[in-house]
């Protein structure tokens, strides 16, 4: 699976997709991730990606062309018929469970971040596919959510993880503990383990986490 990242601060993203489950994925075959900086794609001198809204207002906002270009150029590269292009925004759908196994039947996501006051309403209105949000805040561009939607549709593709267990779906959100068994704080109190998970007994192990499971 293929993920494109549009961004005018791609460091920002690269520095974590070379990290754990990410980087590993990746240097094994499993997904493609690239990061394209969108000053790449204007066409003056100063490379220029903002420009002031109309009707007047405070900031910035992302202009069309460059993305336009960008998503064209991506669109040709790709070589898949199976593309959704994902625009980040407060006004979008929250992304949720159902939404992370829909996008992982796709072979190409392009994810097209926002920042300053926001992308010129002509990208939602042309040429993304949809719009979503990683929650009910504002956050300063769409960066970190591209992360959140790269990381949690990569761990549906095949052999991303090392077992399939290890999917939150699966697994559940019951609560998970290491050793030691016994930890003593400096104040002397004892936190402990369950002792049902020390209890080798499998049947009661499964019986305490579906009643600890969301």
């Amino acid at each position: 699976m293929r993920f494109d990242v549009i961004t005018i601060f791609p460091d920002a993203v690269t520095s974590y997709l070379q990290t754990s489950l990410l980087g590993k994925a990746q240097k094994q075959g499993f997904i493609e991730v690239h990061v394209t900086d969108l000053r790449d794609f204007t066409s003056d001198v100063h490379r220029t990606v903002d420009d002031t809204p109309y009707g007047g207002g405070p900031g910035m906002v992302l202009k069309a062309e460059p993305i336009y270009r960008a998503v064209t150029q991506l669109r040709k590269d790709s070589g898949s018929k199976k593309i959704r292009v994902i625009l980040f925004s407060t006004r979008g759908q929250t992304f949720d469970r159902v939404m992370t196994r829909r996008l992982c039947t796709y072979d190409h996501l392009i994810l097209i971040c926002g920042r300053y006051e926001g992308v010129d309403e002509r990208i939602a209105t042309h040429l993304a596919d949809e719009e979503i949000s990683i929650g009910a805040y504002v956050l300063s561009g769409g960066e970190l959510p591209a992360l959140v939607v790269v990381e949690a549709v990569s761990r549906h593709v095949p052999g991303v993880l090392g077992k399939v267990e290890s999917l939150e779906e699966i697994k559940g959100s019951y609560p998970v503990y290491t050793k030691p068994d016994t930890f003593v704080t400096d104040d002397g109190k004892t936190w402990e383990v369950p002792e049902v998970l020390r209890s080798g007994d499998h049947k009661k192990i499964d019986a305490w986490r579906k009643q600890y499971s969301l």
